[in-house]
């Protein structure tokens, strides 16, 4: 339900954007903050790393907008008793906001869905690092809120929260000298906070 729910959001999302009175398109860039929430997630913490990417901004009135985005997005944990130890996961989000602007102040929120396909999945010790994506799912269903400033030339600086909907582990099945073992893909999901900059140009 959740799923379907997600996808007719974004089709909405684009079809007003389709409707829109202008475009602008944009980069941005920034630091983030990441982790996993669930009650499978005991002893792991939030770690540093990057979300960039490109934006379109497609203009209904004066105060909203339809804002898709493509982002290359570093999530993951580390292990809360050794740094050293941690999942690297990374993904190409496709968030698509609804934007809405205050008008003179600059001050605008945002408020949308966003789908995350896994582009890598990596266990990093101090002396190794794993690939374990087939251990990952590969799309991530989740969302994104936030708040920022914009100028009317287009630059902007934003807060954003990304929250999942889906566990990020899968249910896997392997074999051992004793017979097949299941392991049960856990409650984990996807959690970061994006701190960014970018710039809209085709503005005033």
């Amino acid at each position: 339900m959740k799923k379907t729910s997600l996808f007719i959001a974004l089709a909405v999302g684009v079809a007003s954007a389709a409707q829109a009175q202008s475009a602008r398109f944009g980069v941005k860039a920034g630091a983030s903050l990441t982790g996993v929430t669930g009650k499978d997630t005991d002893g792991t913490a939030y770690k540093f790393g990057f979300n960039g990417g490109v934006m379109a901004n497609f203009a209904i009135n004066d105060m909203f907008s339809i804002q898709p985005e493509v982002l290359y997005s570093m999530k993951g944990a580390k292990d809360n008793s050794n740094s050293d130890n941690r999942i690297n996961l990374n993904y190409i989000d496709v968030p698509v906001l609804a934007k809405v602007s205050t008008g003179a102040t600059g001050l605008f929120f945002e408020l949308g869905p966003q789908i995350g396909f896994l582009a890598s999945a990596k266990a990093k010790t101090s002396s190794t690092t794993t690939d374990v994506k087939d251990g990952y799912k590969t799309v991530d269903f989740g969302y994104a809120a936030g708040l920022g400033f914009q100028t009317e030339g287009g630059a902007m600086v934003g807060l954003r929260y990304n929250g999942g909907f889906t566990n990020v582990g899968k249910s896997y099945t392997y074999s051992t000298p004793y017979g097949t073992v299941t392991a049960d893909a856990g409650n984990a999901k996807n959690s970061a906070f994006q701190l960014y900059v970018g710039f809209l140009f085709g503005g005033k």
